[in-house]
């Protein structure tokens, strides 16, 4: 009975504890107060010092941000300088003097029916591009995770083989192959002559191939790195749990590898926006009355075929402020989903 009724009461033995307990406590703190005034000002300070500190990070990033500064800050700078400008080969001769217009340029391109046309095939173009990447080299990451190392290697082996082949190189190879008097591939489909270049789909169609071809590789490698990084028990437990290899993708792989997803959609987004080389040699610079044009290729036939180059300076500034635009948004609406990034 006694023992039933002792926690529930103070009891004479558990004052005697309180009070000890007090008395070690306030013996203790005034224990530490003395180490604290006997110890040195020196090791007081410390962190502070370290704290006070803030610029050592940036001493060392001091050279990266001077190298960025010249290779990207200035020349961003004259592009926008010179989009302000009439800057023509009349300018850059000397033969008359270079005057500023303000927004006059922009003007002149906005009222340009030709640079919506280019730009709404440029976003179309590049949007094709980035999903049909995305899902190529995916795809393949997820194949590289399930088969075994041979085909493995000889998987990743022609993958870094077509990323590291230049692009003119492979899209001189690519028209090559789609030529409709000697390519092989018309004859294995059985199209005869059938030009892949003098229509304007079958082009883009064309040029969106070797663009995923020369492009799937770093997704595929990023990707099939970050999956590999996930544990092993996770995927097991959604596997025992009877979920599809679709569902386990979908529900635990994609969440799992979403910072990753942003930034290969992001690299994806910049390449396949601006992309030049593919389209300038397998479209012969256009395509046929310029119908495959894109906005990088329309910029140089208005910087150097025509020499306006104020106006090819101020379509680079919008393709510029596009992609900042478009890579801001995506972030944005990733935090709204409480991703961290």
């Amino acid at each position: 009975m006694a023992g039933s009724g002792a926690p529930d009461g103070p009891g004479p033995c558990r004052g005697v504890a309180a009070a000890a307990g007090a008395t070690r406590g306030s013996g203790t703190r005034r224990a530490a107060g003395a180490a604290s005034a006997r110890r040195p000002k020196s090791a007081r300070t410390l962190t502070p010092r370290r704290e006070r500190g803030g610029w050592t990070p940036w001493l060392y990033l001091a050279p990266s941000l001077v190298v960025l500064g010249a290779l990207l800050v200035y020349p961003i700078y004259q592009l926008g300088l010179i989009s302000f400008l009439e800057y023509t080969q009349a300018q850059v001769s000397g033969g008359e003097p270079t005057t500023f217009q303000g927004l006059g340029n922009y003007r002149t391109l906005f009222a340009d029916s030709q640079f919506w046309q280019v730009l709404l095939a440029t976003l179309a173009f590049a949007a094709g591009c980035v999903l049909a990447t995305l899902a190529v080299g995916c795809a393949l990451a997820v194949l590289l995770t399930r088969v075994r190392a041979v085909p493995r290697l000889a998987l990743m082996l022609a993958a870094l083989g077509a990323w590291a082949t230049p692009a003119i190189t492979g899209s001189t190879v690519w028209v090559f192959l789609f030529d409709p008097d000697y390519g092989p591939v018309n004859r294995l489909l059985g199209l005869g002559d059938f030009s892949w270049t003098y229509g304007r789909y079958s082009a883009f169609a064309l040029v969106l191939l070797e663009v995923v071809w020369c492009s799937f590789p770093f997704v595929m490698v990023t990707v099939y790195a970050g999956i590999k990084a996930i544990p092993s028990e996770v995927l097991e437990a959604a596997s025992l749990d009877g979920a599809s290899q679709w569902r386990i993708w979908r529900s635990v792989t994609a969440p799992m590898l979403r910072p990753i997803l942003v930034v290969v959609t992001i690299q994806s987004i910049i390449w396949d926006f601006k992309v030049f080389t593919q389209i300038y040699v397998m479209t012969n610079g256009g395509g046929i009355a310029g119908q495959n044009l894109v906005l990088n290729v329309y910029a140089y036939q208005k910087a150097f075929a025509s020499s306006q180059y104020s106006l090819g300076s101020a379509i680079g500034v919008v393709m510029l402020l596009i992609l900042l635009a478009v890579t801001l948004v995506y972030l944005r609406l990733l935090r709204r989903q409480g991703e961290e990034l």
